[in-house]
């Protein structure tokens, strides 16, 4: 590895990749688990919507924006599932195994906080189109190199676009030119809470699908017929000639607009009826056969609203209930004609039938309102023993308009948005029950905050463990994060607080020679590797650390053989190691190109006439030594695979004039075969796969089954491998099963670890504390780990992080500086204990201090006393607790995000006050 080149680093090709990977929003994609069950459209319904889609999907002339929208529940979400569906289905080329027509998808979603924004759309959507087309994927880590920001969600949209979309279609345009179009589906675009996102992104999408130079596109977007979609629609359009089709669809400029709304649908919804009633009739013999005439009413009272008709049909064939009495009410319900806009009377009709209806609305209110869904033990934790006490009750009685799973550890969703909808105005619900129950954010943020004041302590040691290491840190210059991800450049797996703390220690100007040990672990000898390490061993330490442990480190350094055949050789070896070179270890490195080398040097001669150099000379391998030239003559004359099989073939393989001879012709074809590219021994396998011959070698099923054994594992650790990683072959293969399974072993995860610490700086940088906020333990300790040099910074975070970063302290001799070792190891004991006591808290606690800004946020206003007198107890007494735990758990970035939002409530009930009565 290279001084100064990091495979963290964002200028590092799988880096940048494996950052993209973690931004883009997994639970997004169309078929995710997250969006179980998936909505799809029955077959043999939608027939002529769909074909007259797949036709505009066909279109090879230009590009289009497809518009589908209607009112809530006419079934979008069901057609976009099957439109992506069929695209992925679809293959670009006959000849292609991996690049399907469809190029990604985003489905958004207000149920979960990643999908109900525009942040991680064109990152998202940039993922997949790498995944589809791997040609791109430096195109997208260059603009990532170039722009690390680009994946911040706060980033601006046209920004994110240029350099996360738009680049890489660019260079898609040749290659796709006599392909069929590729399509992108955006599902449910009103789920996206703001609505000038919205706007943005329609107006960015119908620029983009005018560029000249892309490839031909199409997005299909689905949302409801809100008025500030159709604004930005039209606005987009402007004047563009309209023309009207079949179905009720116009096609403008670059936007094709169907009114799904329009759509004869009465056919379809009895087709849905018939099939459900038919699978109910399985499991229930006596269940009766409708009429054709009450199968028309149930189908025409629906108002061509498919989730009005599958309401029906959950609500009927509920297990808790005898079918055909629930089907009764449902008759009698649908005489009342439903407009087709009002599928609220259908929820009033099953809120109507539970034994509490006001209390079954709260609830479900509840979980309409939650950030992230929880399950129903852990919504029970979390309202507490009065208002959780019968939740699971209370829900199952509402199994028609909600998703409660069989198990109780996953969480329970409404079933559709329309529910949200209902219960976000109680207006909206007609019976009188619930006409004053409590507003449900205001009722959570309440919950949060107590649950955390009950659960978590009053008083941490975490200020203090800051300020001691404070205390004993040194007045130097801290680093960027680049300049710091140079200066550890020699770590190679995952880095501990203390290693790093001795590693940095040394490299900043500390007393090497107490710290040796260093150097027999895996981060000294990868430190030896690099410039700095090379630089040392020509200073006045090196003789007195090879004649000790540096001895028995001698084969795994390169960086040390290369040494010995220029200054070490000068004496130095032939009085310490006489006698090492008589040990096995000794031995094998004579074997090696630097120990050849150095035999036929004066030194290496010298030696060869002490009683160490005759001993060996009368082993096998003293003697082959002698008999390279020969061998190499020979072999033209042998059958050759034979012979290289016995241990002298492959000790001439090892040889210099075996490795030429690899680079041969006649070598290369030899190692055509998987069985002879076995018989290479490593260090020769690892200079062949260099060759052009070993690269494509690695891109056959022989070459993918050998990167899954453990000699895959050794050799990516080199630097010959790292360099693979950077090919497209490698790329590509850090995205198969046996790739990402590698990336989460020691020395890949670093990767993770510095991208991490980065954007931890950053966000750090970015956040100015507000001065009244200094009074409170819980900023004070913000500042203290802000002010921290990156000499302590950086091990502080190790230890901080919420993923496990425990070390222990090797046996070792510190005279200088030991207050500093002692307070960063009382830091990383106190780190433990915090630790175990953050990861064994609940999830409903774990949800309640990443949301009860978010609660606070949305509480009716003003608020009442109970919930005021709450958070200014919260905020003054329990706040650097929160934060503790939350550090833990999320990392520092996520703080402060909460943070950012809840200071606001703070500083409008007086910041001043607040600190006073914490004084």
């Amino acid at each position: 590895m290279s001084h100064g080149q990091f495979p963290g680093d964002t200028r590092s090709s799988e880096g940048t990749w494996e950052s993209l990977s973690r931004v883009a929003i997994k639970g997004a994609e169309y078929d995710s688990r997250e969006r179980q069950p998936h909505p799809k459209c029955l077959d043999g319904t939608r027939v002529d919507l769909l074909s007259f889609i797949y036709k505009l999907l066909d279109e090879r002339k230009k590009s289009r924006l497809i518009w589908l929208h209607g009112t809530a529940g006419v079934g979008k979400s069901a057609v976009a599932f099957t439109v992506a569906e069929r695209m992925r289905s679809l293959k670009m080329t006959d000849h292609t195994k991996i690049e399907k027509r469809l190029a990604g998808t985003f489905f958004f979603s207000r149920k979960y906080t990643e999908r109900c924004t525009a942040g991680y759309f064109f990152a998202t959507l940039a993922y997949q189109l790498g995944c589809n087309f791997p040609s791109v994927r430096e195109d997208l880590n260059r603009a990532i190199r170039e722009n690390p920001a680009l994946l911040d969600p706060n980033k601006s949209l046209r920004d994110q676009m240029e350099g996360l979309f738009l680049k890489p279609l660019r260079n898609l345009q040749i290659r796709l030119r006599e392909c069929p179009p590729s399509t992108f589906v955006v599902d449910a675009l009103d789920e996206c809470v703001s609505k000038t996102e919205v706007a943005d992104l329609i107006s960015l999408l119908g620029e983009a699908l005018r560029e000249p130079d892309l490839p031909v596109v199409h997005i299909l977007l689905t949302s409801r017929s809100e008025e500030h979609i159709r604004e930005a629609i039209q606005e987009k359009e402007g004047c563009a000639p309209v023309w009207g089709i079949p179905m009720k669809i116009t096609v403008m400029e670059v936007i094709a607009v169907i009114y799904l709304d329009g759509a004869d649908v009465d056919r379809d919804i009895r087709i849905f009826l018939e099939h459900s009633f038919r699978k109910l009739r399985v499991r229930y013999s006596d269940f009766p056969q409708l009429s054709r005439n009450q199968l028309a009413r149930l189908a025409n009272r629906a108002g061509r609203r498919f989730i009005v008709a599958s309401t029906m049909m959950k609500f009927i064939d509920d297990e808790y209930h005898d079918p055909r009495d629930r089907l009764q009410l449902m008759l009698d319900f649908t005489s009342e004609l439903l407009p087709g806009t009002e599928v609220y009377k259908l929820y009033d009709r099953i809120l109507a039938t539970c034994s509490d209806p006001a209390r079954a609305y709260l609830h479900l209110s509840i979980v309409a309102a939650l950030a992230d869904p929880l399950s129903i033990s852990q919504i029970s934790e979390l309202l507490g023993p009065g208002e959780g006490k019968d939740v699971r009750t209370v829900l199952v009685q509402l199994q028609s308009i909600m998703e409660i799973p069989t198990d109780s550890s996953l969480p329970v969703k409404i079933s559709h948005s329309s529910v949200r909808d209902y219960v976000l105005d109680p207006s909206n619900c007609s019976l009188p029950e619930v006409q004053y129950i409590r507003y449900p954010h205001s009722l959570l943020a309440y919950s949060c905050l107590h649950l955390m004041m009950q659960a978590i302590p009053r008083n941490t040691a975490l200020l203090g463990a800051l300020s001691q290491l404070k205390r004993h840190s040194r007045a130097m210059k801290p680093h960027d994060p680049q300049s710091l991800k140079q200066a550890l450049a020699f770590i190679v797996e995952p880095p501990t607080p203390l290693t790093v703390l001795i590693a940095l220690h040394w490299l900043r100007g500390g007393h090497r020679s107490d710290l040796l040990f260093w150097l027999e672990t895996l981060d000294g000898s990868a430190w030896l590797e690099t410039q700095d390490g090379r630089d040392w061993l020509q200073n006045r330490w090196r003789i007195d650390w090879l004649q000790t442990q540096g001895k028995t480190f001698l084969p795994k350094a390169q960086s040390v053989r290369d040494w010995l055949l220029t200054q070490g050789r000068k004496g130095s070896l032939t009085e310490a190691w006489p006698s090492w070179l008589g040990t096995q270890n000794g031995r094998d490195w004579l074997q090696t190109q630097s120990g050849q080398d150095w035999l036929q040097t004066q030194w290496g001669k010298d030696w060869l006439r002490t009683q160490w150099g005759q001993d060996w000379l009368q082993t096998r391998l003293g003697q082959d030594s002698l008999l390279t030239h020969q061998r190499q003559n020979s072999l033209q004359t042998l059958s050759g695979e034979g012979w290289l099989k016995t241990e002298s073939g492959q000790e001439w393989l090892r040889d210099e004039s075996g490795r030429e001879w690899l680079q041969t012709q006649s070598g290369q074809d030899w190692l055509q075969t998987q069985s002879r590219q076995d018989l290479l021994p490593t260090q020769s396998r690892r200079q062949w796969l260099q060759t052009q011959s070993g690269q494509d070698w690695l891109k056959t099923q022989p070459g993918r089954r050998w990167l899954q054994t453990q000699g895959e594992r050794e050799w990516l650790r080199t630097q010959s491998g790292r360099e693979w990683l950077q090919t497209q072959s490698g790329r590509d293969w850090l995205h198969t099963p046996h790739g990402q399974a590698w990336q989460s072993t020691a020395a890949a995860s670093v990767w993770v670890t510095m991208e991490e610490f980065s954007r931890t700086l950053e966000a750090v940088s970015e956040y100015a504390i507000i001065p009244e906020l200094l009074l409170l333990a819980a900023f004070q300790a913000i500042q203290q780990f802000k002010s921290l040099p990156d000499f302590l910074m950086f091990p502080v975070f190790l230890s901080l992080r919420h993923q496990d970063s425990s070390s222990a302290l090797p046996q070792c001799r510190f005279s200088p500086d030991m207050e500093i070792f002692h307070a960063m190891m009382d830091f990383e004991g106190f780190a433990h204990e915090a630790r175990e006591r953050s990861r064994s808290a609940s999830d409903a606690l774990n949800y309640a201090c990443q949301n009860w800004a978010f609660h606070l946020s949305r509480a009716h206003s003003p608020w009442d006393d109970t919930l005021n007198h709450l958070f200014k107890s919260f905020w003054s007494c329990h706040l650097l607790c929160w934060l503790e735990m939350q550090w833990f758990l999320k990392g520092l970035r996520s703080c402060l995000a909460i943070l950012i939002e809840a200071q606001n409530f703070a500083l409008r009930d007086s910041v001043k006050s607040l600190a006073k009565e914490h004084r």
